[in-house]
């Protein structure tokens, strides 16, 4: 018992962090004071209906923080009701006083393990004076009444744990998703770099063999290793950048991408371009057909760069022949200018039912931000799939 209870009781606040608030907590804190006023004008049986619905109205707000102090908004309310409980000697009887249940949701679906524990020892206390107050007073405690208690207490635990449970999974998802886009752009600059070296080394046999003979071939030679090498330092800059982004967690995954692509790329072949999406064009058996349009000087793009952009347009039309109903033609237009680079893909499939981004879409949206871009998706006014990938020239020359 002791090893789960400590793991509890370690146990952080959930991730990710919630919203503070969000529009639902001004309705719910708007909707509950009426209807607890009105509960207590209906039934004028319940004892001490009047104080109970004064003190139900005035911990109401505890609402609006209960998802950044989860724990402290339950103790102040189940404070509140056991005062409550020993001035009038016995439970409320207003329905109303069910919005407590919020409050330990809460706690077990943001909260920490030590809040948890506070709150189901404040949960028990509860009970146990109600109890006591009860058996003084003489009165039966039923056991269908415990065990119904015991149902609903039990159901918005395993509610808050399974909402618990299922953010964090996904939030683990998401930052696996990010740290394989991170190790495959660290691939592609691990290719690039290797193929410049390789360029240099090149060049620099040449040189040694011709330098004796003919010198202007020689300093030629030279010229062409200076601009290689540039290039080389420019992508080695885009590698520490990328590995000192996001912490050292980040970095060891990209430093990790970085040692397998050396292992598995053993030719150093550059990265793909942006003109490869060219293969991407024209009629496919069994899916919608594809445009491919290229406007401005792609090929000064750099490679790393490129690459990017290519697996973006890649990942939006493979998505949207998986995925858009009824579509039959899907749009890729990539424009480079003296800003950067933009890419458009959109198809003329059915409008979307909703907007929710998968991983594939999170994956892109990553591999945009770490070159100092944005990528945003979503259902186009006019029916439709629509991505649209902004790479700044300043993201990838800063």
């Amino acid at each position: 018992m002791t090893s789960p209870l400590r793991s509890v009781w370690d146990a952080p606040a959930a991730t990710p962090p919630p919203p503070r608030r969000v529009w639902r907590d001004w309705v719910l804190v708007a909707a509950l004071p009426p209807l607890v006023a009105l509960e207590a004008v209906a039934r004028p049986e319940a004892p001490g209906r009047v104080l109970w619905a004064i003190t139900l109205i005035a911990l109401v707000p505890t609402l609006l923080w209960r998802r950044t102090r989860p724990g402290l908004m339950l103790a102040i309310a189940f404070g509140a009701g056991a005062l409550g409980t020993l001035a009038t000697g016995g439970d409320p009887q207003l329905v109303s006083t069910a919005y407590f249940l919020i409050l330990i949701y809460a706690v077990v679906r943001w909260g920490t393990g030590r809040a948890m524990l506070a709150a189901a020892g404040l949960v028990a206390a509860s009970s146990l004076l109600s109890f006591a107050l009860q058996s003084f007073a003489g009165q039966t405690i039923e056991l269908a009444d415990v065990i119904g208690a015991l149902a609903v207490l039990s159901a918005t635990v395993t509610l808050g744990v399974a909402f618990r449970w299922r953010a964090a999974a996904r939030a683990r998802e998401v930052d696996r998703i990010r740290l394989v886009e991170r190790e495959q752009l660290a691939r592609d600059l691990h290719d690039t770099v290797a193929h410049h070296v390789s360029a240099i080394a090149i060049q620099a046999q040449a040189g040694t063999a011709v330098a004796a003979t003919d010198p202007d071939a020689a300093a030629r030679v030279l010229h062409v290793i200076e601009d290689e090498a540039s290039r080389t330092l420019d992508e080695m800059r885009s590698i520490v950048r990328m590995l000192r982004r996001d912490g050292a967690g980040g970095a060891q995954g990209a430093a990790g991408a970085t040692a397998a692509g050396a292992s598995t790329r053993p030719e150093h072949a550059p990265g793909p371009a942006i003109a490869d999406l060219r293969r991407l064009d024209g009629a496919h058996p069994g899916g919608p057909d594809v445009d491919v349009r290229l406007v401005g000087d792609v090929d000064a793009v750099p490679s790393t760069v490129a690459a990017a952009v290519y697996r973006m347009a890649q990942e939006s039309v493979t998505n949207a022949r998986r995925h858009a109903r009824n579509a039959t033609h899907v749009d890729v237009l990539v424009r480079a200018d003296e800003h950067g680079v933009r890419l458009d893909v959109r198809d003329d499939g059915d409008p979307a039912a909703s907007a929710a981004l998968g991983y594939g879409l999170i994956g892109m949206a990553e591999r945009a931000a770490l070159l100092g871009g944005t990528c945003e998706a979503g259902p186009a006014h006019d029916g439709g799939w629509a991505v649209t990938a902004v790479l700044p020239r300043t993201g990838w020359s800063a």
